[in-house]
């Protein structure tokens, strides 16, 4: 016969103190636990939210990201024309030649980073469809004019109108926000192709980007740009380029990892106090319980219960105190490209239902032992005390 759940729950009620400060702890470690998923799941969003399966980027054999990359002319010249290339309403090839340099710009706090700044041709949007200007002009082709992401505007305290200083005291002007759609893109700026390499007075670009016509297409143009020895350059699928670049997310994983255990220890610890209490206060109540015939084993059940009950308690405050920070835009660097790299938190179903399970096992195991020390104890020590 097992002994009914509402002398767990009145239990609980008649010790408050306990009771909150057991609930307390818990909800700490779940909240941080969930802020430091959601964290590294924003960061790996906003390179797997990247890229088109038809898109290729073309960049150097051997280098890792575009702005380590650089083309010929001549080469870009040879790659667009090759068979299996989308072409647009006019049967131009859909080809984008680009260049990426890193500037070094003050945050809103006044700490500086580096930032990306990308050099596009007219083909650039196109290509990249889920990218949209939301407030201001188009930069202007041969004028120093710029568009920045709305989230790195932010960030950097950046607003249409404003000159922006670059490398040698070159001052530009942003003439507009766009969109990144929660992509990489949210964390660079978009210049004309050209105006940028007068600057910097660049004779190549860093990459290209295609469009192919299909998949098949696009695996094809990808094995015979990589086969030519004349070229020595890869292409890589879009999307497969920017979800390489996720690893950046697995430091922040393991820090948070890391951190939820050390917590989870004084969080069971907790639980156990709370529960050894409950144990040392009701040892009358845990000697007429076996007196009515309850076994050992569902006084354990019983505890255990009361333990997880309480910790899955904790588990949703903690939940809730983390939902707050879903939606917050933040930063880091990109361990990939070295430059400033924007994103937002993002708390999903899954990461909740996860705390409420991280919590309800700190429960078990932080409840076992003071319900194991409940079940064992004599009958007639469990009257006497």
């Amino acid at each position: 016969m097992a002994i009914p759940i509402k002398y767990n729950i009145r239990s609980v009620l008649v010790r408050r103190t306990g009771t909150f400060m057991a609930i307390l702890s818990v909800a700490a470690t779940v909240a941080v636990f969930v802020s430091v998923l959601a964290l590294a799941a924003g960061l790996e969003s906003a390179f797997t939210a990247t890229g088109d399966k038809l898109n290729l980027i073309v960049i150097r054999q051997g280098s890792q990201v575009e702005s380590n990359s650089s083309l010929e002319r001549e080469q870009t010249q040879t790659i667009k024309y090759l068979d299996g290339i989308a072409k647009d309403s006019h049967g131009e090839p859909l080809a984008s030649p680009e260049l990426l340099v890193l500037v070094m710009l003050p945050r809103a706090g006044g700490e500086k980073a580096h930032v990306l700044i990308r050099g596009i041709s007219s083909a650039g949007f196109v290509l990249r469809p889920q990218i949209k200007l939301v407030e201001g002009n188009m930069f202007r082709s041969g004028v120093r004019d710029v568009i920045v992401s709305r989230t790195l505007a932010k960030r950097f305290a950046m607003q249409i109108g404003q000159p922006l200083k670059i490398e040698g005291g070159t001052v530009w002007t942003i003439t507009g926000l766009f969109d990144g759609n929660g992509s990489a893109y949210d964390s660079e700026i978009w210049t004309d192709i050209n105006s940028l390499m007068d600057e910097f007075h660049r004779t190549s670009y860093s990459s290209m980007l295609l469009r192919t016509s299909s998949e098949s297409a696009g695996v094809a143009i990808a094995k015979r740009i990589d086969d030519d020895k004349r070229l020595k350059l890869q292409a890589i699928n879009e999307v497969e380029y920017f979800q390489s670049q996720t690893k950046a997310a697995f430091p922040i994983k393991v820090l948070g990892y890391f951190i939820a255990i050390i917590m989870s220890v004084g969080a069971c610890f907790a639980a156990m106090n709370a529960m050894y209490a409950s144990v040392a206060y009701r040892s009358k109540e845990i000697g007429t319980l076996r007196v009515l015939g309850f076994k050992r084993r569902w006084v354990l059940l019983a505890f255990v219960i009361e333990s997880v009950f309480l910790a899955i308690v904790g588990g949703v405050v903690g939940c809730l105190l983390a939902l707050p920070v879903h939606g917050i835009s933040t930063g880091t660097m990109n361990f990939s490209t070295f430059s400033e790299l924007a994103f937002q938190f993002r708390i999903t179903p899954g990461m909740l239902g996860a705390g409420i399970l991280f919590a309800a096992f700190m429960g078990a195991f932080g409840g076992f032992l003071p319900a194991l020390m409940a079940a064992r104890r004599p009958i007639v020590q469990s009257l006497r005390a």
